[in-house]
């Protein structure tokens, strides 16, 4: 095992798949530059221009070509710099992406995955800070995973390369280089559709992902001190949702806090609430409550601290189901 931060370990992980032939890389800046977050470094000189290829600033057209590269036998990973920058390739997923298996009776797939940085943390606000994850868990077809650590980062990055079906591979990009922890060199696969239990706890669920992680982690420590014994859950797959995890421990705690950077309104806790609701309704202690973000643009750097759920307002979430 080394130590590495999650975009060494997602570098090893493509590194590790391009040794299959079948496997491309394609995307603005990810060959000679080595990505904008320098995810790719190196890949192109170790595995050459024709494998990991430098794309025109054309997301929809990346999309398209890796989509065609998908039906015709390759595995491609193509990578859109941003979330925001990832609406122009939004047709080609949606209309043909996610629907080749349905369309052709199962006679096509895709196996196709398409890397998108997201979130705020790098102050560049707008399209460069985005977490709209859940228009991309709305679309059937699509798998969408979101991993907050390096650990799974490698793991599931390798399960998403090898599974049939097209998989939408969110990377948080404040948490590139956050954290570092040791990754086994070789191989292996995180499952895709299964959560983490990070901290076991009786008293409140708190439920986030990716980014969103680090301070949730922070929160449970904070109300641990203050006499809350709280259970994290990394969900690490959103589509499709281990609503299994969710619900053995919200039937265990009684209470719960959902928590993730976009923005309030059909986010993707309102899923999580409504499945809740729907299934474990009669063990709720109190009312589920939602730390997000605001229902705006992401705001310019100084603002953004006022954005983006900080440890206090998880904890303030937490406190209300306990009725303080």
């Amino acid at each position: 095992m080394a130590e590495r931060t999650m975009a060494q370990a997602l570098n090893a992980a493509l590194a590790q798949a391009l040794t299959d032939e079948t496997v491309m890389l394609l995307g603005e800046d990810v060959g000679t530059t080595g990505g904008v977050f320098r995810v790719t470094d190196g890949l192109q000189q170790r595995f050459g221009g024709d494998r990991v290829i430098d794309t025109p600033v054309a997301e929809s057209g990346i999309v398209g070509a890796a989509f065609g590269l998908a039906v015709a036998g390759m595995k491609p990973i193509a990578e859109l710099q941003f979330m925001g920058f990832s609406y122009p390739a939004y047709d080609q997923i949606v209309n043909h992406v996610s629907r080749i298996r349905n369309r052709s009776r199962h006679r096509f797939t895709a196996p196709l995955v398409i890397r998108i940085p997201y979130g705020g943390g790098i102050g560049a606000a707008e399209h460069h800070s985005e977490s709209l994850e859940a228009i991309y868990a709305h679309v059937p077809g699509l798998k969408v995973v979101v991993p907050s650590r390096p650990i799974d980062a490698k793991g599931l990055l390798t399960a998403a390369i090898a599974d049939p079906d097209p998989v939408i591979f969110l990377e948080p990009i404040r948490a590139y280089r956050a954290l570092k922890e040791e990754v086994p060199d070789d191989a292996y696969e995180t499952p895709i559709g299964v959560a983490s239990i990070e901290r076991a706890g009786s008293d409140v669920t708190l439920i986030a992902y990716g980014a969103m992680m680090k301070e949730t982690r922070e929160a449970a420590e904070l109300l641990a001190a203050n006499g809350v014994d709280a259970e994290v859950i990394d969900l690490r797959t959103l589509v499709p949702l281990d609503t299994e995890t969710i619900l053995a421990s919200v039937e265990h705690t009684g209470r719960v806090v959902v928590i993730h950077e976009a923005p309030r309104t059909a986010g993707f806790g309102a899923e999580i609430a409504a499945v809740v609701a729907e299934r474990a309704l009669y063990s709720l202690k109190a009312p589920i409550e939602r730390a997000t973000g605001w229902d705006i643009v992401v705001p310019l750097r100084r603002a953004e601290k006022h954005y983006t759920p900080g440890v206090d307002r998880i904890v303030n979430a937490a406190m209300r189901t306990m009725g303080a």
